[in-house]
């Protein structure tokens, strides 16, 4: 009995938010030389639909939860990295199953409350969510469903530098992504609505001419026909007069000089 609390507790004390830094972590808490993997393929998670899946906590007027921090899975086993996400709550805020499954391990790590629950129908070995700090309110071996309260968030301590759940999911030693599990109608910021169909208004009614009172008709067939005003022919008339009487003026220049050179 013993043995297998201290193996329950090792594996939720492995779901933490990151692993330690400098030295390796001992064996006992990351199962030996075989060590946690970090990357996850897309055949890893099956993911839900918003039927069997929920957030584990909710946001403000019913959006999603903040996301404080994302899964940054560490580029090795044992560097540095956040291995779940971290969600804005207040302490006391109910925490509900991201999931159905049952529940695997539900206690405190280092003096950190932690719930564990195996998902249904992923596997073997089957997924794991981990919810941390938090106060279990469902017992091991029980049996959940999608958005059932199955904890409180404790009042620390935390890892963030503000109230928040961490939340976790593993395959055996893998560590994935949680969001993975969501579908896209609930990683959106929320559900999808259709929006109403508004009539598109008519413009208002305009009189009879009242559009050629506003703006000047400037159509080539309204130049066209403008009515003759009759000061072509006038100019026309002055400028003929102009000529000749300038043909005239030249002429009589050109006699006068031929006679002085005659005499």
């Amino acid at each position: 009995m013993a043995s297998s609390a201290s193996a329950s507790a090792s594996a939720a004390r492995a779901d933490g938010p990151s692993a330690p830094r400098g030295h390796p972590p001992p064996p006992s808490a990351t199962g030996g030389a075989d060590a946690p993997r970090t990357r996850s393929t897309d055949g890893d998670v099956l993911r839900g639909t918003t039927a069997n899946r929920a957030w584990p906590v909710p946001g403000g007027r019913g959006v999603r939860p903040v996301i404080t921090r994302p899964w940054l899975p560490p580029p090795t086993p044992w560097a540095a990295g956040h291995r779940g996400v971290d969600l804005a709550a207040r302490p006391g805020a109910t925490v509900r199953a991201a999931a159905p499954g049952r529940v695997s391990f539900a206690g405190k790590v280092a003096g950190r409350g932690v719930l564990s629950i195996e998902l249904s129908g992923t596997g073997r070995p089957p997924l794991r969510t981990t919810y941390e700090p938090v106060r279990p309110t469902v017992r091991k071996g029980e049996h959940v469903k999608a958005g059932q309260p199955v904890a409180v968030l404790q009042p620390g301590p935390y890892h963030c530098d503000s109230p928040c759940l961490h939340w976790g999911l593993r395959r055996g030693r893998t560590y994935l992504d949680p969001l993975s599990l969501l579908p896209p109608s609930l990683l959106a910021n929320a559900p999808p609505r259709l929006l109403p169909v508004f009539p598109i208004p008519e413009p208002p009614p305009h009189e009879a001419g009242a559009t050629n009172a506003r703006l000047p008709n400037l159509s080539p067939t309204a130049t066209s026909t403008a009515p003759d005003t009759g000061l072509a022919p006038v100019a026309t008339s002055l400028a003929l007069a102009a000529t000749a009487a300038w043909s005239r003026t030249r002429l009589h220049g050109r006699g006068s000089a031929s006679r002085e050179r005659g005499t």
